[in-house]
């Protein structure tokens, strides 16, 4: 009952940050969509979108993208999480959308360039995990980018069964031959006070740091935006727009973080 009234309460204080994109995750059954249909044109990068290089750097490679750059096979690329993934009313402007569009702006223009999503709605990471043999067997990616932990805290998952399931769904994806990226929770001032965070951000951290993948810092990054007045997370005034302009920097941002990762040289890239 507590975790459905703190549902309730994220959801109605915006799906974390608003319209940022119904963090509580509105649907109630997996769906796979495709973001690539009339993605928007990209364009210089925003100011809004700035961030110290610290918050998108990694120690942790990503062989398996770098490889199929270099030999030109497609980068098929699955983002697994929940309706944060989305903006409904505007697929083509969320951060998968977004990430594919500067991705092909950026690698040659040879290159294959394919994200899609896979959306399990309120599912914990244990109840996500679950799906993943079945769910790799139907696709081959090359990078998985798993968004998770909203739902655990919410709910007061266990930090130690927390760990696990993430760990085991880690093992899992790497063991039908992907790449993988974790990804954590939105950042909300809205709904600071009704989730403890911190101990599902630090166990997302330590499970990245012991199977050696790349952690995009989701938390951080958009705390360090509400923080430097770049965008207003507080306020649900701006509704749609917001979600569109944050989910653009988002996407250039992951975009940027998975060309790191990979160590691509700038013959690899566009210039």
């Amino acid at each position: 009952m507590k975790a459905k009234v703190l549902l309730s309460l994220v959801l109605l204080c915006g799906g974390l940050a608003a319209p940022l994109a119904r963090a509580g995750d509105a649907a109630s059954t997996p769906a796979t969509t495709s973001p690539t249909t009339a993605a928007p044109a990209t364009s210089p990068v925003p100011a809004a979108c700035e961030l110290p290089s610290y918050l998108l750097s990694s120690e942790s490679q990503l062989p398996k993208v770098a490889d199929a750059v270099k030999a030109g096979k497609p980068l098929d690329i699955l983002v697994i999480g929940s309706r944060s993934t989305t903006i409904p009313s505007s697929e083509s402007s969320s951060y998968p959308a977004r990430m594919e569009a500067i991705l092909k702006e950026k690698l040659p223009p040879s290159e294959v360039v394919h994200v899609s999503v896979e959306i399990q709605s309120k599912k914990t990471a244990e109840e996500t995990a679950s799906t993943f043999v079945k769910l790799m067997e139907a696709k081959t990616p090359t990078l998985v980018i798993w968004q998770t932990g909203t739902v655990d805290a919410i709910r007061s998952i266990d930090p130690d069964e927390f760990r696990s399931a993430v760990t085991d769904g880690v093992v899992a994806l790497q063991k039908a031959g992907a790449d993988v990226v974790l990804m954590n929770l939105q950042y909300s001032p809205r709904t600071e006070t009704m989730i403890s965070a911190q101990p599902f951000l630090d166990n997302m951290r330590v499970v990245a740091q012991e199977h050696d993948i790349p952690l995009f810092d989701r938390f951080s990054i958009m705390r360090q935006w509400n923080d430097q007045g770049q965008f207003d997370l507080f306020s649900p005034s701006r509704g749609p727009e917001l979600a569109k302009q944050v989910h653009d920097c988002l996407g250039r941002s992951l975009a940027q973080f998975v060309i790191d990762a990979a160590r691509l040289e700038p013959a690899q890239q566009q210039n």
